[in-house]
C-alpha cells in the first residue's frame, strides 16, 4: 500500500518504492470487546498502521454501522467476534475462543494487538497457539478482578486466581506488553504475568488527540459539575451524587451533569436508580453521545471520583484537553493525570465527603477552576498527546516505516486562541497548594 501522503524527495523509482511499501507491509489484526471503542480510543493508532503502509483488520462484537462506516473511510477492516465482556458464562467465552481461532485463519496476521482482558485472554491464547509471534497486549488497566473490592470476597479471589492463569498463557512470549501506570506493572511483575521485562513498556495511556479536543473556555457564571462514564457502582457514581447533594444545599445554583451509558456490568447503576437522582432535583442525565466535546465545552469542572481499575481514563484526557479542572481519585491511573493544586485535587476513594470538600472549594473559586483548566490543557498537550503516544506504539511494535512522514506533536497547543486570557489574569489564583485527600 503506497503512502500517498508521503512525496518520495529521494528521487525513488516508483516500481523500486511500490516493492519496499510490499516489503515492509504487515498484517495486523486488532481487538477489542466494544466494538465503538475502536473508533472513540483507536481510530488515531489505527491510522498511524495504515498510514505506515499495513493491511488492518479490526475485530469487535457488536455490528455497528457507524463504527464500520468510519473504520472503512480510514482503510481498516472491520470484522465482528462475538463476545459477552461482562459474562462469566464458560459456553460464551469459548464461543468467543473459537471465533478468534477462525478470524486469525482468515486474516493471517503478522500481528494481533488485543486490549482489555478478555481480548487479551483468549486473543492471546488462540494467537500463541496458531504460532503468531508479533502479540502485542495494551494493558489498558487489568480490570475489577485486580481491584481490592474484588479480592474482599472468596469468589473474588478465586476469579483473581484463575486471571492470573488465564494472563499468564495469553501473554507468555509477548513481543510487547504496553502499560499504563506502575500498579499494573507491579501486579504484572507480582503475579508473574510476564517473565521477559524488557518487553513491558510504560505509556501515557491511549492519549487524546488535542487537535479534536480543542481548548474552549470554561463558563463562569455558576458551578457546572460533569462526569462523564459508564454509569456502574465502581465508577464512583452514588459517592459523587451523595456529594452533589450535599453541595446543593450550600450552591443551589450549582448544575451536576452525568453523561454516560447504561452497563452490563454486575455492578451497574439501573435505570430506576437515575430516575430517583433525576427527580430528586440532584443531577441531570444527559444520556450517552459520540462525542463528549460539547457538553465538556457546557461544564467547568470534570469530576471522576473512580475507584474501578483504571489503566489512564481517557474521559479524564478529554476534559483536560478541552481544559478543565479536574477531581479524581488517589488511585492508580487517575493519579497520573494530576498534579494536585495545579490542574485539579485527588480526593479519597469512596469518600463522599473528601469529593464533597473538593468540589466545594472550586464551587466557591471559578476563577481557580479556569485557571487550573489552562494548566490541563498544557500536560494534555506536552504528556498526553495521542500522535506522541502512537509513535512509541508503532516503533516498539515493529511496525516503524520510516519512509513516511510523521505527524508533529505540536499541533494546536501552539495556536491557542487566548479568548480567556483578560478573565483569567483578573481571577483570583490563591489556595494552590490545597490537597483534598478527606
Amino acid at each position: 500500500m503506497l503512502n500517498v501522503d508521503a512525496a518520495p524527495t529521494d528521487n525513488i523509482p516508483l516500481d523500486r518504492l511500490l516493492w519496499r511499501q510490499r516489503e515492509r507491509s504487515q498484517r495486523i489484526l486488532v481487538l477489542s470487546s466494544y466494538s465503538r471503542s475502536l473508533t472513540n480510543f483507536r481510530l488515531e493508532l489505527l491510522k498511524s498502521m495504515v498510514r505506515a503502509g499495513h493491511v488492518v483488520v479490526a475485530a469487535g462484537p457488536e455490528d455497528d454501522a457507524e463504527v464500520k462506516a468510519d473504520l472503512s473511510r480510514i482503510g481498516v477492516e472491520f470484522a465482528r467476534i462475538p463476545m459477552a465482556r461482562a459474562s462469566l458464562s464458560p459456553v460464551r467465552d469459548i464461543a468467543t475462543f473459537l471465533q478468534i481461532r477462525r478470524l486469525l485463519k482468515t486474516v493471517r496476521p503478522d500481528v494481533v494487538v488485543p486490549y482489555t482482558m478478555k481480548p487479551i485472554v483468549y486473543g492471546g491464547i488462540a494467537a500463541r497457539s496458531a504460532g503468531i509471534a508479533g502479540r502485542c497486549f495494551l494493558i489498558t488497566g487489568l480490570g475489577h478482578v485486580f481491584s481490592e473490592a474484588s479480592l474482599r470476597t472468596l469468589k473474588g479471589r478465586w476469579i483473581k486466581r484463575l486471571s492470573v492463569w488465564l494472563y499468564r498463557r495469553a501473554m507468555a512470549g509477548a513481543k510487547a506488553v504496553f502499560v499504563y501506570n506502575d500498579a499494573d506493572r507491579s501486579d504484572i511483575l507480582e503475579n508473574s504475568l510476564v517473565h521477559d521485562l524488557s518487553v513491558i513498556h510504560r505509556v501515557a495511556g491511549s492519549g487524546v488527540d488535542v487537535d479534536r479536543y480543542a481548548f474552549a473556555p470554561a463558563p463562569f457564571e455558576k458551578p457546572v459539575f460533569l462526569m462523564v462514564t459508564r454509569l456502574i457502582r465502581d465508577k464512583g457514581v452514588f459517592e459523587y451524587v451523595e456529594a452533589a447533594r450535599r453541595l446543593k444545599r450550600h450552591r443551589p445554583d450549582a448544575e451536576f451533569q452525568l453523561l454516560g451509558p447504561f452497563d452490563p456490568n454486575p455492578g451497574a447503576i439501573s435505570r430506576l436508580q437515575v430516575r430517583e437522582w433525576i427527580e430528586e432535583g440532584i443531577v441531570n442525565y444527559l444520556g450517552e453521545t459520540n462525542d463528549v466535546r460539547t457538553f465538556l465545552a457546557q461544564c467547568n469542572i470534570f469530576v471522576l471520583p473512580s475507584y474501578y481499575r483504571e489503566g489512564i481514563p481517557r474521559a479524564i484526557l478529554e476534559a483536560m484537553a478541552v481544559g478543565r479542572a479536574i477531581i479524581t481519585t488517589d488511585l492508580p491511573g487517575c493519579r497520573d493525570t494530576i498534579e494536585p493544586g495545579e490542574n485539579g485535587y485527588l480526593v479519597t476513594p469512596r469518600s463522599a465527603d473528601s469529593l464533597y470538600g473538593a468540589m466545594w472549594a472550586l464551587a466557591d473559586r471559578l476563577g481557580l477552576a479556569v485557571e487550573m483548566g489552562r494548566r490541563s490543557r498544557e500536560l494534555a498537550c506536552t504528556r498526553f498527546d495521542v500522535h506522541s503516544i502512537n509513535a512509541i506504539l508503532i516503533e516498539r511494535m515493529g511496525l516503524s516505516n520510516h519512509d513516511h512522514a510523521g505527524r508533529g506533536a505540536a499541533g494546536a497547543c501552539g495556536r491557542e486562541e487566548n479568548q480567556a486570557d483578560t478573565v483569567n489574569r483578573s481571577l483570583d489564583a490563591t489556595g494552590r497548594v490545597i490537597s483534598w485527600r478527606g
